[in-house]
Formats: C-alpha cells, sequence, structure tokens
C-alpha cells in the first residue's frame, strides 16, 4: 500500500495553496466550487466541511485550495496538510474517475478577436487552469486538444486560456469555411472527457511557475507594473482571446517589455492597443517612471 506525504506549496495567489503529494492522485483535473459539485470526489467533499475553503482543484499529485477570507493560510495549512495525508493514508478514494469519464454536454461558440488570423472558441466549462500557448505540433506533445488541432493544415498556432482556445491560422484558409469545422470538433473532443492538457504537463507548469516566482526578485517599480496589468489588462486581453506577460524594465531607458501570446501575438492592431492603452495607462499611473512600452511575440 502507497504511503503519502504531503508538502506545501505556496502559489502567486495568497488566497490559493498547493498540496503535493509523492504519488499521484488522480487521471484528470477535477474543479469543485462546493459540496454538491464534488459528488464524484469523496475527498473534495470532506475538504467542503471546512468553513473556509471556497474551492478544490484536484490534477495529477496535488490538490489546490483557495480560502474565503476569514482565514489566513498560515494559521491553518499544516492542520490540512495533516488531514489530507491521514485520509490518503487510510486509503479513502480521491475522485470517483469512473463516475466522471460520462460524456458530458459540452457548448462551445466562436467569438471573433482584433487579430484576423485568430478565433477564439469558448467554452461552458473549464479546460486548463492556466494559459499554454502552442507554437507547433512539437511543442503540443503533452496537449491532446493542441496536438489534434494541429491535424488540420490551416492551423497554425494554439492558445488556451482556462475557458477557451484560441486558433492562428494560416492564409489558406477563411474563416467561413472552416469555424465551424472547429468548433464542432473543440466540442465533441472536450465532450468526451478527453483531456485539453495532460495532468503531467500542468503539474509540471506549475512546478515551473513556483520555482520562477520563488526566485525572481522584482523591483518595486516592476511589481507596480505587474500588478497593473495583472489587474487592469489582462482581463481586456483575455477577452480578445490573448494573454499579455511582465518581460522587463529597464530603469535608465524607462522602457517596459511585454509578451504577447495567443490572439494578440501579431496581431496588426496590437501595436495601436500597446501605445493608445497600455503605455498610455502606465504612464497615467506611474507618471514618469515610464517612457515607452514595447512588445514582443510569444
Amino acid at each position: 500500500m502507497k504511503e503519502y506525504n504531503i508538502t506545501i506549496v505556496a502559489t502567486n495567489n495568497p488566497k490559493i495553496i498547493k498540496l503535493e503529494a509523492n504519488h499521484f492522485l488522480v487521471k484528470g483535473n477535477y474543479e469543485y466550487k462546493n459540496i454538491d459539485e464534488a459528488k464524484d470526489s469523496p475527498l473534495a467533499q470532506q475538504l467542503f466541511y471546512l468553513p473556509f475553503i471556497k474551492t478544490v482543484y484536484i490534477s495529477g499529485n496535488f490538490i489546490a485550495l483557495e480560502r474565503y477570507d476569514i482565514v489566513e493560510w498560515n494559521d491553518v495549512k499544516d492542520e490540512v496538510a495533516q488531514q489530507l495525508v491521514e485520509y490518503l493514508n487510510a486509503g479513502e478514494p480521491v475522485v470517483h474517475e469512473d463516475l466522471t469519464q460520462k460524456k458530458e454536454p459540452v457548448t462551445v461558440y466562436a467569438e471573433v478577436t482584433p487579430n484576423p488570423a485568430a478565433m477564439k472558441f469558448v467554452c461552458n466549462k473549464r479546460i486548463v487552469p492556466t494559459t499554454f500557448e502552442f507554437k507547433n505540433i512539437d511543442e503540443a506533445k503533452d496537449a491532446p486538444l493542441a496536438s489534434a488541432l494541429f491535424q488540420f493544415p490551416f492551423v497554425k498556432e494554439v492558445f488556451f486560456d482556462e475557458n477557451y482556445v484560441s486558433i492562428l491560422k494560416y492564409e489558406v484558409a477563411e474563416w467561413d469555411d472552416i469555424t465551424m469545422q472547429l468548433r464542432e470538433f473543440i466540442r465533441d473532443f472536450l465532450g468526451d472527457g478527453k483531456e485539453a492538457v495532460s495532468a503531467e504537463s500542468i503539474q509540471k507548469t506549475n512546478e515551473t511557475k513556483s520555482q520562477d516566482a520563488a526566485q525572481m526578485q522584482y523591483d518595486d517599480t516592476s511589481q507596480q507594473i505587474i500588478d497593473i496589468l495583472e489587474e487592469y489588462v489582462k482581463p481586456a486581453v483575455a477577452s480578445d482571446g490573448g494573454n499579455i506577460m511582465f518581460q522587463s524594465y529597464e530603469e535608465e531607458s524607462k522602457t517596459v517589455s511585454v509578451i504577447l501570446q495567443g490572439a494578440c501575438s501579431g496581431c496588426p492592431s496590437s501595436t495601436f492597443t500597446l501605445k493608445n492603452g497600455i503605455e498610455t495607462m502606465l504612464k497615467n499611473m506611474m507618471g514618469d517612471k515610464i517612457r515607452e512600452v514595447i512588445a514582443l511575440n510569444g
């Protein structure tokens, strides 16, 4: 019988902690917002008996927990980890995956973006916990949905964010001719219970981001820029099917470098958006610390 150990890992979000096990817990990815949604997960149901648990996410070898503001993680995380160890070592089930593999109704609709080469396909369910960008089929080897999409000769790049897929196409095809085909393909793929990205890949990505966050020490100005991008810019960019990430800040030249992903990468209107949107906002909020914002395509 396996013996489980749990490691507590901090995340960039102070409301969320990650509890990593030394063995895999599930094959799929599961998110529960309340105890009713967790009917197929005895472990998640047990966790919801803790009054401060807001969301339970289970994937691969870890469990991520989001808390309500009534407690701080420092006050309760050790107790939660110990309860989890005792639960797992008692041989109790994590998720009844045989019950969750039934075909579920999935709806997908297409949404145009400012980039004429990109289309956003929005799902009625969460498909990934964070962003993933794939420039070619080799990069998508651990992402079953992206790999499948690259089988279409007109698919150039694929980008995933929580509940949508952005696809960049080659000029050989017109959206009017391929949008319905792609929409139905994504709907059927997800409806069959297949993973957009493998649990192992999600785990590796989360570990890398945690390590990067722990190692990266930003100066006060850079951190202020990051906070502004996260709060004011990212939601608008995501609505257009893309993502923006802070790259660097040069104090001497007062230049901010950002990375554009998804539908924003290579978008003809991205320069206008940068100059008249993001750059103007940062100048207004941070004064003479900002002279210019430049973008790199992801």
